[in-house]
């Protein structure tokens, strides 16, 4: 399974302590240089920077098609750019990003996106984790991860938790 991810999940998912569930849930996970740059350099010494330097199953890629990116680039920050460009070039099948205007332009595009909070129920549904409403605890608390109260009540609807 090619699965790319944008910043957000990676950050998100190594503050609160739950970054392995990527590898378990989906192996490699595929990371443009613009995202990596955003977590190893911008965000040396935060969440998730020594881990995505580090760990075997993140792999970081050039995307080829610049003129894509630099369309994108109008409307989205360039670690969104990149990711849904590469998710492109590289057919993935899956991709991680949870801004909603990104995700909206990536299925224009034929990606396949899914945020952090489907990886989560993914995860759960796997049995990779016992309950959701903890990690959702701590991405608000230790991540500083917004949720709205009505997709907070759906998660843990949807995760069977309520």
């Amino acid at each position: 399974m090619i699965v790319v991810s944008n910043t957000s999940p990676l950050i998100n998912l190594a503050a609160s302590g739950q970054l392995d569930l990527l590898q378990r849930l989906y192996g490699t996970i595929l990371i443009p240089q613009a995202v990596y740059h955003e977590i190893v350099v911008k965000g040396f010494g935060q969440a998730g920077a020594t881990e995505v330097q580090t760990f075997w199953w993140f792999e970081r890629y050039q995307v080829q098609d610049r003129a894509l990116v630099k369309r994108l680039e109008q409307q989205l920050d360039a670690g969104e750019a990149e990711a849904i460009a590469l998710a492109v070039e590289q057919k993935a099948d899956l991709l991680l990003l949870d801004e909603r205007r990104g995700r909206m332009i990536a299925r224009q595009l034929g990606v396949a996106v899914t945020g952090l909070l489907g990886v989560l129920l993914v995860a759960k549904q796997r049995g990779y984790l016992a309950a959701v409403r903890p990690v959702l605890h701590d991405l608000m608390t230790k991540a500083g991860f917004w949720i709205a109260p009505e997709l907070f009540v759906r998660v843990l609807e949807s995760a069977g938790e309520v």
